[in-house]
């Protein structure tokens, strides 16, 4: 009874309800203007700042932080650079100031700019834009991509641009660090000469990230199989660049036999670094296996450059048949590697959370596994977001209990082009990273009703989801429906608890007109306060979901 009164609002959709230990409140309905938010920018100065599209125009959005009525719907046009269109990238917010990022190519000289330029709440860019970068590529087809984090405190903005050099055998990236100005305070470029001869040779940028105190940190993975040895050649290691130490660059080598890693995850904590991911199995042959083997953890020392744990896990067998079946699991196969990282949540006695989500992408009859950088035509891009992994590891690396949260979800898209997030170059180079939706695909097209909503709030981790009224109270994933229409979705919470128990939480009915929560477009204020959207039909609104303290 209590989970039914939790979801239920009335038909004027004035919702205003309380799920488990969740408080979900709305404002008042948006107007209908044709346009669907698709990116909470941050929050400042009592107001709200979102992205919204129509067709393929960009709209700034502005809401009151109180009430969150629309204040502002303002078009985002970018000016021409040397008589080229710039494509638009994303709006961030650094202590109360708005940036639009843009990228272009230059055709005459063979250079790739992004361009960030001071955005007025009305919508027009001011004469006083900068060129971030200006990178020589080879052709416009070759020339890489860019890639963006934020920093920690929100009032700054990391960038690396990656792109494989064919007529070089080499793969070059270069990394930035701007402040709230949008001034460069650290920069590098590197340069990868990798040998063709080496069989099964790879090149992998596996994450990047920043840290409080701007140090910036790069996870670098070389491996390749030795002919004459056979084996693999694991080269894994942390490319710091400190603050204190004047960005000088620093390597962290981390060693790695007799396994290859899949992805990884930084995460800055003081004077340690951790790092965690999937990894895989190697053959006596030196042949990686191309399934996952398990979860690995490391803690560098950032004082000594040096690891103070490197530590492996292998799945448990009850992991393995929730995601393989009990009898593929008894035979002996493996995971296969079709899980992202997520989320990496730290607890307070120093152990870590991490959720990983199968995730693939169709696009013109090609799959994109675990990351994207898919060039297509006109064409159906088919967005898959499944069952998550849900793993915790004690502070020294040891695993604790794994458990699967049951979902099937797809979004089809139609579309004259696919940037997902990270890229892929071919079997010798990869920058790694989860699928992320373009904010043109965003439009009406189902793929921002996918995904999760991780929520830790007084050591208990619950995953909002949305999943089909079918799936109440299943949590086996081999009985588990696919999501089916948007417009019938009702949401579901799955609540962990310190053993990994999982208890799930649904609505008993469908309640006509109810919103329907977009998971892909949250915004997380902090640990207890996030601004989310949610819609029915031609019916919108903004909300906010807080956490009791």
């Amino acid at each position: 009874m209590a989970a039914a009164l939790l979801f239920m609002g009335c038909a004027t959709l004035q919702a205003q309800y309380k799920l488990e230990n969740l408080n979900i409140s709305y404002g008042e309905e948006l107007p209908e203007d044709k346009q669907k938010l698709v990116h909470f920018i941050g929050e400042a100065n009592g107001k709200i700042y979102g992205i919204g599209v129509r067709k393929d125009d960009y709209f700034l959005k502005i809401f009151e932080s109180g009430s969150m009525k629309l204040l502002a719907c303002k078009q985002i046009v970018l000016p021409d650079l040397n008589d080229r269109e710039v494509e638009f990238e994303d709006v961030y917010l650094f202590n109360g100031k708005l940036y639009a990022i843009g990228s272009v190519y230059n055709k005459k000289e063979k250079v790739y700019n992004l361009v960030g330029t001071p955005l007025g709440e009305d919508g027009n860019l001011s004469k006083d834009g900068v060129i971030l970068f200006k990178v020589p590529v080879e052709k416009k087809s070759e020339r890489g991509n860019f890639y963006f984090r934020t920093t920690q405190d929100k009032s700054g903005l990391l960038v690396m641009h990656a792109v494989k050099l064919k007529k070089e055998d080499a793969v070059k990236y270069e990394v930035k660090l701007f402040d709230d100005n949008l001034a460069t305070i650290f920069n590098t470029v590197e340069k990868v000469v990798y040998d063709d001869d080496h069989k099964d040779y790879e090149f992998y940028i596996a994450d990047f990230d920043v840290a409080l105190n701007d140090d910036v940190f790069l996870v670098i993975n070389e491996g390749w199989r030795d002919k004459k040895k056979k084996e693999r050649v694991e080269r894994f290691e942390v490319h710091a660049y400190k603050s204190a130490n004047s960005y000088k660059k620093e390597v962290i080598n981390v060693g790695v036999t007799d396994k290859s890693l899949i992805n990884c995850q930084i995460v800055p904590s003081g004077n340690i670094l951790h790092l965690m991911g999937f990894y895989s199995g190697v053959t006596d042959s030196g042949r990686v296996n191309a399934e996952l083997k398990g979860v690995y953890a490391a803690n560098l020392n950032l004082t000594t450059n040096q690891p103070e744990l490197v530590k492996f896990n292998d799945f448990d067998m009850a992991t393995k048949v929730k995601l393989i079946g009990e009898r593929r699991a008894k035979k002996g196969k493996e995971v296969p590697p079709l899980y992202n990282i997520t989320s990496i949540i730290g607890r307070e006695d120093g152990g870590v959370i991490m959720l990983s989500e199968y995730q693939t992408v169709q696009a013109g009859g090609t799959t994109g596994i675990g990351f994207g950088g898919v060039g297509v035509g006109a064409t159906t891009t088919i967005y898959n977001k499944n069952e998550i992994i849900v793993t915790s590891l004690a502070a020294d690396g040891t695993h604790e209990w794994s458990n699967v949260i049951p979902k099937l979800q797809a979004a089809a898209v139609t579309t004259f082009s696919a940037g997902l997030g990270f890229g892929v170059y071919g079997n010798s180079f990869s920058v790694g990273g989860v699928i992320s939706v373009p904010f043109a695909q965003m439009n009406s097209s189902g793929a921002e009703f996918i995904g999760a909503v991780p929520i830790y709030r007084n050591g208990v981790l619950s995953v909002l989801i949305n999943d089909n009224i079918k799936n109440k109270g299943v949590t086996d994933i081999e009985k588990i429906k696919g999501m089916g229409s948007t417009n019938k979705l009702v949401p579901s919470l799955f609540v962990f608890d310190k053993k990994g128990n999982i208890t799930r939480k649904d609505p008993d009915e469908v309640i006509k007109d109810e919103l329907i929560l977009r998971p892909g477009v949250v915004y997380r204020s902090d640990d207890s306060n996030y601004i989310i959207y949610a819609s029915k039909k031609d019916k919108d609104k903004l909300g906010r979901m807080t956490i009791p303290k």
